[in-house]
Formats: C-alpha cells, structure tokens, sequence
C-alpha cells in the first residue's frame, strides 16, 4: 500500500538540519539520479520577484489557457494543502500521483542531505516531464540565483516588483535582492521585468546587459493604466483595450501588464481577455463568502490577504481604498522573519483597530503581544486575541456591520482557509 503524501512529506522534512539553505549542488545531484527531468519538461517561463509573482503567474496561465494551450504551474508556499503548489497540465495533481513521485523522490536521493522544498521541486519536475502540455510556469521559492527552480532552461522570464524581504538570505539592499533575482536571466532568453525602483531596475538591467538578455521593462517597452474603467497596455507591437483585471488593487493592473507583456511575447497574446478575466488567485484580498467563519461573521464581510512585507502592506491599503467604504478592524498574524511596524504602517489610517493572533503551528510565529506591540509603533490600536474565531466574535460584538481583514501571513491564510472549509 502507497504512503500517503503527508506521511512522505513530513518525513522529507528531516533530510536536512535547516529548512532554507540556499545552494544548488544537491538538487542537481537528486535531478541527475533522476536522470534529468527538467531537460524534458516544456517550455519555461521563470518567475522572480517580491510581491507578485503568484498574481502574476495566475493571469498569465490563465491567458495561455484561454489561448487553447495546456500549462503545468508551480507555486509556493500552499495554502491549505501540499497539492495547490503542482499543477499538472491544468489540474492539481492527484494524491496518488503526489505519494509515488515523493517516494521516487525519497529513494532516489537515499540519506543525502536535501531540503524540502529541494526535493519537492523535483517531484513537480518528474510529474511535469511525464505529462505532455504546452507551457510551464515556475515560481521561484526565494530569490532565483539559488534557488531550486533555477536549473531550467527558460522560453521566457519575468521579473516582478523587488522589494526589501528576506533579507537575512538575501540581503538588506534593494540592489543585493535584485541581484538575486535577477540571478534567473540566462543568455539570449527575453526577460519581462515589472515596476522597479531605480536601484533594483539598475541591477538588472546590467546583469542583462553581461548575459546578452533582451528586456521589456515597464515604462520602456511597456505601458499599463486604469482608463474609465479599462486596463489600456501599449508596448511597439500596439494597444490592448482590455476588461480590468479580475485581482483587486492598482499593484493588480501592473502584475496584469507583466502577464499581458508575457504573453505577448510568447506569441499569445490571444489570451489577454482571459487573463484578466479568469485569473484565480486565493489570499489576494479575497471575499470569503461562505464556511464557518463566514457564519460566525454574521453580516459583517469576512475578507482575506497573505501579503507580508512593506511594499505588500502598501498595496494592501491602495487596494482598499477601492472598496466601498465600511469600518475595517484588521485580524493579523505574522511571522518573527518580517518587519511588521513597515507592513502595518499603510493600513493604519484605515483601520479602527487590529487583534492579533498567533500563528497556528508556526514556530516562527510572532506573539500575540508582539504583533500588539509592532501594530502600536504603527499607530494602530490593537490587542491580543487568542484565535482568529475569537477575534471575529469580538468584532462582530461591537460592530456587527463591520469589514473584517485577516491578513499578515500566508501562513495564517492557509489556516484560516482550512478552518472555514
């Protein structure tokens, strides 16, 4: 009898001491045992950045799909399950398939140290090699020189807004971070790059410039606005008059220029409607409009949003100011890694108040108290909760009609997410 996928992966976390660690050598070491998926999957468009990546890739499979074509994608981290990170020529893959690939996997690599999401990247390597499609969509997991992903061969990168993150591996200047991402350019390969600040723009620009890298940059090749209620992109090729994308916020129309530029470029540009239409995306300012919590809301709305760092707080309080108007209290959970007074400070003119919460399960988990105390030098009124339920009933109490926000962590999206299943 196959394992189940949960079994194999929690015993995958204890191949290596540390959960990040930021080499090549052993997944080229496992993907050679393997004998080389990833020289057998289709074509690749690789995408770095901060903030947008995931949004990005979503519109973009969603206009290769709505072009006719075939995508396998991989994303990360998941939110309620494992299986939301690989998807198989459109569908995300199949339990039985997860536990016999992770096996492969597992006994490919025998008692070699490998990160998780090292060998996790090679099991959605092997599923995409087996399973005949069109396109490949590869997020990278953190930064791109290093990373996982970065063993590829690309069709295309992308490039979305760099931003300060992750800066005890990646750097703590805009320019060291770009020169991470901009680590996925390979020679000759076009590259699509997003909204920069000079500093990132410029690190990119000469990596590109010693690979012989063509680049389509906002503002240079490409050019995207809201007109009356329109997304209007103009690169040499021409205008698109195009529906506004179906992701809420201003940040939503630049990820959705990378997209169209992409497909563009990919000579695809057949699915531009599609992409901003049909584009799905969870934790991105979404409605939850029903389960549990939803309930337990009453009539206030329920709204959720994975964003984590300044530059996504920033985004996260443009985009609400493009909602009707109601009080907002804000649920928020982050982890200890970010710099929470930076993310809260956007969204404090906005909010009423903020309960914070730990992290379920997350031993990165910042407090309660501490999350109290960075929302404080943000000028927010806050106070401690003990769970997200709790929180929602104390809102609901005092203001029935109220919008709520559970934000501040991927992570806390998934639970949320799983608990109002």
């Amino acid at each position: 009898m196959t394992e189940g996928s949960d079994v194999v992966l929690q015993r995958l976390m204890s191949l290596h001491p540390k959960v990040i660690d930021l080499v090549l050598d052993r997944v080229h070491r496992l993907l050679g045992a393997l004998d080389h998926p990833e020289r057998a999957i289709p074509p690749v468009v690789h995408i770095a950045g901060t903030n947008g990546k995931g949004s990005t890739l979503a519109m973009i499979r969603a206009g290769l799909e709505g072009a006719g074509d075939t995508v396998h994608a991989y994303t990360s981290p998941h939110l309620a399950r494992f299986h939301e990170r690989i998807r198989v020529a459109g569908d995300l893959i199949a339990e039985d398939e997860l536990s016999a690939l992770l096996t492969e996997c597992e006994q490919a690599n025998g008692d070699a140290p490998v990160t998780y999401f090292e060998i996790t990247t090679c099991a959605a390597f092997l599923a995409f090699a087996r399973t005949p499609a069109d396109w490949t969509l590869l997020e990278v997991g953190l930064g791109g020189r290093l990373d996982a992903t970065n063993v590829v061969d690309p069709a295309l990168c992308v490039i979305t807004p760099v931003s300060i993150d992750h800066e005890g591996f990646l750097g703590d200047t805009l320019a060291a971070i770009a020169g991470e991402k901009a680590g996925i350019l390979k020679r000759g390969v076009p590259c699509v790059v997003g909204p920069q600040d000079d500093a990132a723009l410029e690190v990119i620009e000469r990596q590109a410039a010693r690979l012989g890298a063509p680049l389509h940059v906002h503002g240079q090749h490409w050019h995207v606005a809201e007109e009356a209620g329109r997304l209007i992109f103009q690169d040499e090729t021409g205008l698109m008059d195009l529906p506004l994308p179906r992701l809420i916020g201003r940040h939503q129309a630049h990820n959705a220029g990378a997209a169209i530029a992409a497909l563009r470029l990919l000579d695809r540009a057949a699915g531009a409607e599609a992409a901003m239409t049909r584009a799905e995306w969870p934790a991105r300012l979404q409605r939850l409009r029903s389960g549990p919590l939803v309930d337990a809301a009453g009539g206030a709305e329920l709204w959720l949003d994975g964003g984590h760092n300044p530059a996504a707080g920033a985004a996260l309080a443009e985009a609400l100011t493009r909602l009707p108007p109601a009080p907002l209290h804000l649920i928020c959970g982050m982890l200890n890694t970010k710099d929470a007074t930076g993310y809260m400070a956007p969204l404090a003119p906005l909010a009423d108040d903020l309960h914070a919460v730990s992290i379920p399960g997350e031993t990165n988990t910042l407090t309660a108290a501490e999350t109290v105390a960075a929302a404080t030098r943000a000028g927010l009124s806050a106070s401690e909760a003990g769970s997200v339920a709790q929180a929602i009933a104390t809102v609901t109490a005092r203001a029935p009609d109220a919008r709520i926000l559970i934000c501040g962590s991927l992570y806390l999206a998934g639970h949320v997410l799983r608990e109002n299943a």
